[in-house]
């Protein structure tokens, strides 16, 4: 076989082990299955049957009656297999030999379909009269393991049973050989059986039989131009064997190559790079079964390998996996749980918590006395606060913690979110969208709104949020602490200046209201430096440290606690909403979106990229890129 066949056949192998990976993957996408595409039955059932060591040619002999067929046939079938005679005894079946074997692994019946086969038992069998359709078959040892060949009825024939007949034949083979004389090249109803192969694009051997050399060499070039203009053939070799009775008798003919050129016009010339085979006789069965047979088949097959590569065939169904992967990814897009979750009035944590969180943690990074006087006067501040708090509950009425109250807000918009994933998972269902109907059915009718908001709450009610929180923030201190390691180190001299003078500034920071009960300070306070640094505003610290230090330390303070509190606030609201997300993922939507996404990606998949990147490969070796 040639170097081309092999590599296309490779190919094709190739070609559907991806595709039979890709298809596993496309099961998400909803596709018919490949089994049930006509191209790819054509994949399995004849491309790769026909591109395997296994592979092999029908090579039907063709022509007119009393024109040397049977003569053409004995040869390509090594042995005196068909009888022949001077008269025009005229075959009327066809007549096919196999190699040993062959019948033990292939189906005859689907090799040639419409006729009823029949052991062959003598040459003159093929010769009797009958209306059925009969194809006589025998194994013959000297037959090639790779080719069958076929002596086709007479389709100059006026029986038309045989112009049928030679149209099954002509529809079975891989290759016709037309056998063509000085009398029989511009015959019409060989002309019209022809032009019926051409328009099939039957691979055609040209074999002028009977050619008295080297008397015909100036006029065989005339009759095949005469016979390709009046069919359309091109053929892919051209062969001469001379009038040589004795030797066709013997089967000892020799079959001379000659190189031509086929113009547009099928006009017939010699080609220019010479022809050095002419004086040497070739075997006709040899060169179908091993020097010619990799490109003949190559040639058979182009027909199936283009279905192959087009639009209805594997290419299509690239493009269908695109298309569909894309609507997928749009109802994916659609049915996001973020998107399904999402709240625009999510409500925001109190400042004061944060504060309070922030004063725990600075307070954490005090050492020695200055954390012994801080602590002392906030063990104070407390106490005093404590008091604070009993005046103003008697007066205006008892508070929740303000982390309690968050709890709350937080707790009205997670239902808001709940009623709004179930309106718009109806809302889809109601469109009812082919792709996501079936499986909205299933998760509306699994686990009712009721059921999700119990299980819901009991989740809500066990979150400590206060302790998210802390953790956040003192991760995002710990970070502040070690990404600006200049400024830290100010603050906490700037917190030993504070508790060396702490005693003179406590009342006032009370009195103004930034001290002790800075919970009930306005938000514009909180967001100083002031509460960072443990309470630092007086005129004792400005009169240690001087005031224009300290006016542009309290600056960055408040640039960077702002910046945090923002990020704080931020990164607590993204902490909340993947919650009822991840909880909606596990309760609701389960693997839906999950299964969208993938379904969306599978043109990402590297089977999808191998199947093209074969595509590619096999329209290279076959000639037909665009």
């Amino acid at each position: 076989m040639s170097s081309a066949f092999d590599a296309c056949a490779r190919t094709v192998r190739e070609l559907r082990e991806s595709l039979l990976e890709l298809e596993q993957s496309a099961v998400r996408l909803q596709l018919g299955p490949l089994a049930g595409r006509e191209w790819f039955r054509l994949l399995e059932q004849k491309l790769l049957p026909q591109m395997t060591d296994s592979a092999y040619l029908v090579a039907a002999v063709c022509g007119g009656t009393n024109i040397g067929k049977s003569v053409i046939f004995n040869h390509l079938a090594g042995t005196k297999a068909s009888a022949v005679t001077a008269l025009a005894s005229g075959t009327k079946h066809p007549v096919c030999l196999v190699p040993t074997g062959f019948e033990l692994h292939h189906d005859l019946r689907s090799v040639f379909p419409g006729f009823e086969l029949t052991p062959w038992e003598s040459s003159e069998a093929a010769l009797r009269e009958s209306d059925n359709s009969l194809l006589f078959w025998r194994s013959s040892e000297s037959l090639p393991p790779n080719l069958l060949v076929l002596d086709s009825p007479d389709i100059d024939s006026d029986a038309r049973v045989n112009w049928d007949r030679a149209d099954m034949i002509r529809r079975a083979a891989d290759v016709l050989i037309a056998v063509l004389t000085q009398q029989k090249y511009n015959d019409a109803a060989v002309k019209e059986f022809f032009r019926r192969a051409a328009a099939e694009d039957k691979v055609v051997l040209i074999v002028f039989n009977q050619v008295h050399l080297p008397d015909d060499e100036e006029y065989w070039p005339l009759w095949l131009q005469t016979f390709c203009t009046e069919t359309g053939i091109a053929p892919h070799v051209v062969y001469l064997t001379p009038h040589n009775r004795r030797a066709a008798e013997e089967n000892r003919l020799p079959f001379f190559e000659r190189s031509l050129a086929i113009d547009e016009s099928h006009s017939a010339r010699s080609d220019e790079s010479g022809e050095p085979n002419n004086n040497v006789g070739r075997r006709l069965n040899e060169d179908l079964s091993s020097l010619r047979f990799g490109e003949i088949k190559l040639r058979t097959l182009s027909g199936s390998l283009r279905v192959l590569l087009e639009e209805h065939g594997a290419a299509g169904y690239l493009q269908e996996v695109e298309a569909r992967s894309r609507e997928f990814r749009t109802a994916g897009e659609l049915l996001s749980a973020h998107q399904l979750a999402k709240v625009d009035d999510w409500p925001t944590v109190p400042n004061s918590v944060i504060v309070q969180n922030i004063r725990g943690w600075w307070q954490e990074q005090r050492e020695g006395w200055s954390a012994a006087v801080h602590g002392f006067y906030n063990r104070i501040g407390s106490q005093l606060t404590a008091g604070y708090r009993f005046v103003y509950e008697k007066v205006v009425g008892p508070s929740l913690p303000a982390i309690t109250t968050y709890k709350a807000k937080e707790w009205d918009a997670v239902l808001k979110v709940v009623d709004d994933v179930y309106d718009r998972l109806q809302w889809f269902l109601e469109l009812g969208n082919p792709l996501l109907q079936p499986r909205l059915n299933e998760l509306l009718g699994a686990t009712t709104r009721q059921d999700l908001i119990a299980a819901l709450r009991s989740q809500h009610n066990s979150v400590d949020l206060e302790a998210d929180l802390r953790e956040l923030i003192v991760r995002e201190l710990e970070t502040f602490r070690a990404e600006n390691p200049q400024f830290y180190k100010s603050l906490k001299q700037l917190d030993v200046v504070a508790a060396a003078v702490r005693p003179a500034t406590s009342i006032a920071l009370f009195v103004t209201g930034f001290g002790p009960v800075g919970h009930l300070a306005t938000d514009a306070a909180r967001t100083s430096a002031v509460h960072l640094t443990g309470d630092v505003v007086a005129g004792g610290i400005t009169a240690a440290v001087g005031e224009n230090w300290l006016s542009q330390t309290a600056s960055t303070g408040a640039a960077w606690l702002e910046a945090r509190f923002r990020r704080i606030h931020e990164l607590f609201a993204t902490r909340r909403a993947t919650w009822i997300a991840e909880f909606l993922h596990q309760h609701l939507l389960g693997t839906l979106p999950h299964d969208l996404q993938m379904a969306a990606q599978i043109p990402e998949m590297p089977a999808f990229e191998r199947v093209r990147s074969g595509l590619e490969t096999l329209r290279s070796e076959v000639g037909l890129t665009e």
